[in-house]
C-alpha cells in the first residue's frame, strides 16, 4: 500500500477524509487497465485539498470512486476510504445512502445533467430533508426556500416552483451546491464546479463554495485543472498523472518550489509566462493511455530529465519536508535548481 500524499498535515487529529493506496481498475473489451494507482490523501475539517492535473490524469475518477458512483465497468480493487472514521469500500448500496448527504456529498460539473429536469427545482431540494431528516411536506419546503435564499437565489419561495431548464448555468451550480450542502455533510467533493461558466459566474461560485465550507466546517475536495483556482482557494494539493500521485503538500508550497517535474512544467505552462510573438507554453505530449503506463516513472515519455533509471524503476512517493511528498528520482535536484 502506497504512503499517504501528505505524510504530515498541516492541521492536527483525525482527517474527515483519509483514502490510502486507492486502485481502481477498468474493465474493457480488450482487457483490464488501470485507473487509479495507490492514491493516498487526507483532507480535515475546515481545509481545502485540490486534486490537480490535465484531463484523464485520474482526478475524478478517484471522486467516484470516493463517492461510490463508478460505472458498473470500474472496480475498486484495493485501498481504503474512510470518512469521519467510516469504512466506505465495501459497504452496501444501503449503507451508502444512508451516508449520502449527512455524511459525505459531491458537487458535479454539469448542472442541468445532476438536476432532475421534470422536477421543479424546491422538490429536489426538499427531498433530502423527508428521506433523511423525516420532515414533513411542508417543512421540507421551507427548508429548500431557505437554502435557495442562502445560495443566493432570487425570489426564492417563487423560483422554488421553477424547473432547472429556466436557470441560467450559473443559478443551476448554485441549486446543485444547495442540494450538496443540505444535510452539512462532513466532506463535500467538488467535481469541476465551475468548468461551463464564465469568470465572473466562476469566482462568485468559488466564493459561495468557500463561505459555505466556513459556515458548515466542511473538508471540500476540489477537483480542477485550473492552477489560478487551486492558488486562490486551497490548502493543498495533491497533483496527479495517469493515476499516480506524484506530488502533494500545501499550496503555496508546492507553487513556490515544485518538486516533480511535471508540476513544474504545469506552472510554467500558465499565459502570464508567454512572450508575445512566441507559442504559448505548454507541457509537450500528452498523457499516456491507460493500456500502455509505463513501468517505470509514469512521466517519463515528457520528462525533460528522464534517464535510463526513470525508465527501469518507478520512483516511490516519498517525503521531501515536514508535509510534502513527491515521486520522482530528481526531486533534490528540482529544489535546487
Amino acid at each position: 500500500m502506497k504512503p499517504s500524499a501528505l505524510p504530515s498535515p498541516t492541521a492536527t487529529g483525525r482527517p474527515a477524509l483519509e483514502v490510502e493506496g486507492l486502485r481502481v481498475d477498468l474493465h474493457t473489451p480488450s482487457g483490464t487497465v488501470r485507473a487509479v494507482d495507490g492514491v493516498g490523501f487526507g483532507v480535515h475539517k475546515g481545509r481545502t485539498l485540490a486534486l490537480l492535473g490535465e484531463s484523464g490524469c485520474g482526478k475524478s475518477m478517484t471522486a467516484l470512486s470516493i463517492a461510490g458512483l463508478l460505472d458498473p465497468v470500474a472496480e475498486v480493487t484495493g485501498g481504503s476510504v474512510r470518512v469521519s472514521g467510516t469504512e466506505l469500500v465495501g459497504l452496501g448500496r444501503a449503507e451508502r445512502r444512508k451516508l449520502a448527504g449527512p455524511v459525505l456529498s459531491i458537487v458535479f460539473q454539469d448542472a442541468l445533467a445532476a438536476l432532475n429536469p421534470v422536477q421543479p427545482v424546491g422538490r429536489q431540494l426538499a427531498e433530502p430533508f423527508r428521506i433523511h431528516r423525516g420532515l414533513s411536506r411542508r417543512q421540507a419546503a421551507e427548508k429548500a426556500v431557505e437554502l435557495m435564499t442562502r445560495v443566493g437565489i432570487p425570489e426564492p419561495r417563487l423560483r422554488a416552483r421553477s424547473y432547472p431548464h429556466q436557470f441560467s448555468g450559473g443559478m443551476r451550480q448554485r441549486l446543485l451546491i444547495a442540494m450538496a450542502v443540505a444535510l452539512d455533510p462532513d466532506v463535500l467533493i467538488a467535481d469541476e464546479p465551475t468548468t461551463a461558466l464564465d469568470v465572473t459566474v466562476q469566482a462568485q461560485i468559488m466564493r459561495l463554495l468557500r463561505d459555505l465550507q466556513t459556515e458548515r466546517d466542511m473538508a471540500l475536495v476540489l477537483i480542477t485543472h485550473d492552477l489560478a483556482v487551486v492558488a486562490r482557494h486551497a490548502d493543498d494539493v495533491v497533483v496527479m498523472y495517469a493515476g499516480n500521485v506524484v506530488e502533494a503538500g500545501p499550496v503555496r508550497e508546492v507553487f513556490s518550489r515544485p518538486r516533480h517535474p511535471y508540476t513544474r512544467a504545469l506552472l510554467d505552462s500558465v499565459p502570464e509566462h508567454a512572450v508575445r510573438g512566441r507559442p504559448l507554453p505548454a507541457v509537450p505530449g500528452s498523457p499516456p493511455e491507460l493500456s500502455a503506463v509505463p513501468s517505470g516513472c509514469v512521466f517519463q515519455a515528457r520528462c525533460p530529465l528522464a534517464d535510463d533509471r526513470c525508465a527501469r524503476e518507478r520512483p516511490a512517493l516519498e517525503p521531501v519536508g515536514a508535509s510534502r511528498s513527491a515521486a520522482c528520482h530528481f526531486s533534490e535536484e528540482l529544489d535546487r535548481g
